[in-house]
């Protein structure tokens, strides 16, 4: 048994394609095939259940492939060993984000991050929470920025800020002459929301106890993800959205104008640093929640007097 070998089953499981898992490994398939039956062979057990495709893990593939997840991950921590000694943070960082996060809180972060550590790749994907989960646990990326509590075992929290949730209001908006808003107040307006598949979505739903009318007439639904087509979708068709505040840092007054906050309790996101429990890099992922802590407004590090939101 090889750590290579623990390597290839470990992308075959992930890419469920024994030419896709080649590729990611930069070898021959047949390369890969090859010592992939070796393992099987030296076991005395099947790992993989050929006639099916996708190609999928037998029972005692899972368990097997779940203990060499394990042992690779134990492996790389020799490297960190080295790296410790030597005072130094290099290598390739992958981290995901969740596309109401990525493009508020990024900018401020990379540039001053990249600078200290220039010996460190850093890969950054705007994923939804769901897909980060997933690919920090079948080792794709090495951590996550993402609203928690996301109540997953196979998942450790470090809690970063608490970021409110604001409402933007179309001036047109019964709701514009209000000062305080609560969560009673919007649920008779329209409100654009996002699309399913974001957290926000259901954090959104939770501020106005899951009432709401997308559209007061039954007949128009428009879905997005994008924070920034809400925005504009009430500043042309009226009604009301819910932003996170970082979101609002760079608007004019004229825009600011339409903001409201919420009445204490205030709604808000709690905003995470999350890898799997068992996790490497742990330097490098320190490194980045500290620069992210550097840029974050003191009044977003305390919960008091707020509210986490569950997406749930």
């Amino acid at each position: 048994m090889t750590l290579i070998q623990l390597e290839y089953i470990i992308a075959v499981d992930t890419y469920r394609s024994f030419v896709a898992a080649a590729e990611k490994c930069f070898v021959t398939q047949p390369t890969l095939s090859m010592q992939i039956q070796k393992l099987e062979e030296s076991l005395g057990a099947k790992i993989f259940d050929r006639s099916r495709q996708p190609v999928v893990p037998t029972e005692i593939g899972e368990k097997i492939i779940l203990q060499a997840r394990l042992v690779l991950t134990e492996s790389r921590k020799i490297n960190e060993i080295v790296q410790d000694k030597k005072g130094e943070i290099e290598g390739t960082l992958r981290v995901g984000v969740i596309p109401t996060v990525a493009p508020y809180l990024l900018p401020n972060v990379l540039t001053t991050f990249m600078e200290k550590y220039p010996k460190l790749q850093l890969q950054i994907w705007e994923y939804t929470t769901e897909r980060i989960v997933h690919e920090l646990k079948v080792g794709l990326l090495d951590c996550g920025v993402l609203s928690t509590p996301l109540n997953d075992p196979g998942i450790l929290e470090s809690p970063l800020f608490y970021e409110n949730f604001v409402a933007y209001i179309s001036a047109n908006s019964p709701l514009f002459p209000k000062k305080i808003l609560s969560g009673d107040d919007i649920a008779d307006d329209k409100l654009w929301l996002l699309n399913e598949g974001h957290c926000m979505r259901g954090q959104v739903l939770n501020i106005c106890h899951h009432k709401h009318n997308q559209d007061l007439t039954g007949r128009f639904e428009y879905n997005t993800g994008s924070v920034e087509t809400l925005k504009r979708m009430v500043d042309i068709n009226d009604g009301i959205t819910i932003l996170p505040e970082l979101s609002i840092w760079d608007y004019s007054d004229e825009q600011l104008d339409r903001i409201r906050y919420f009445k204490s309790p205030e709604p808000v996101r709690e905003i995470s640093l999350v890898t799997t429990q068992n996790y490497v890099k742990r330097h490098a992922i320190q490194a980045l929640e500290k620069e992210i802590l550097a840029v974050v407004p003191d009044k977003f590090k305390t919960k008091k007097k707020k509210e986490v939101l569950s997406f749930q």
